[in-house]
């Protein structure tokens, strides 16, 4: 984690830098433009206030733009909505596969505890293979999506064995709190009971993507930072 952190403030820098040295389309409204979602990294260095601190001395403001889920942050990167931003492994996957125009920067380990397949507490549901002919919500496209995938093939279950439904994070818990579905498939599990049988699926990563038409004019990424950079590892070691 301390270092995909140390290289989204690298590549954060050396994009506000090129712009002012290429005169990019954003560059005169002297704004970074920084998507983000309520886990990870990021908002670790938003909280701090570490992106402020480093590109004030260079004339530039930091404007962070929240998202529900990587999906539509990785749209707004592909329509000039923002510069920069993370997701899970899947979204980018999607995105580029329909001709969206970004590039990865860089990705963190795997974080098997991010993500879970909920039931409720009194349902039947005890293994992944009682998911068949069940009701699942999930976000289409993200990378929930792509875990239940992988769930249901360890479990020797087709795709076809359940019945998906595509709900936004938010209308996923309602749906789920509701009684509406079976399971729901989630991320940033935090405050939630574990799983009935508590085993991590190993194939969760988050990655870091930026705008392809800053970044293929410098194709060269600095992967180190300054000393008074480090702040953000320290608090990223304490969560």
């Amino acid at each position: 984690m301390r270092s995909l952190e140390r290289l989204m403030m690298a590549a954060i820098l050396s994009i506000s830098v090129f712009a002012v040295s290429m005169g990019v389309s954003y560059a005169h409204d002297k704004v970074v433009r920084v998507g983000y979602q309520k886990y990870g990294n990021l908002i670790l260095l938003k909280g701090k206030g570490t992106l402020e601190q480093k590109l004030a001395p260079l004339g530039f403001k930091v404007e962070w733009k929240e998202f529900p889920s990587g999906p539509p942050l990785l749209e707004a990167l592909n329509v000039d909505a923002i510069d920069f931003g993370h997701a899970g492994e899947s979204p980018p996957i999607f995105g580029q596969a329909a001709g969206a125009q970004f590039l990865y920067v860089g990705h963190e380990p795997p974080a098997p505890k991010g993500e879970a397949i909920l039931v409720p507490k009194t349902s039947p549901i005890t293994q992944v293979a009682d998911l068949k002919g069940k009701k699942v919500a999930f976000n289409k496209g993200s990378n929930v999506h792509y875990l239940l995938v992988k769930a249901l093939e360890k479990a020797s279950l087709k795709y076809a064995d359940i019945e998906p439904v595509f709900l936004a994070p938010a209308d996923a818990r309602a749906a789920f709190e509701r009684g509406s579905v079976d399971a729901w498939v989630m991320g940033s599990v935090s405050g939630f009971r574990g799983s009935r049988d508590g085993r991590p699926h190993p194939c969760r990563r988050d990655g870091a993507c930026a705008q392809s038409p800053v970044l293929s004019r410098q194709p060269e990424i600095h992967l180190s930072l300054p000393a008074d950079c480090r702040c953000g590892d320290r608090c990223a070691r304490r969560y």
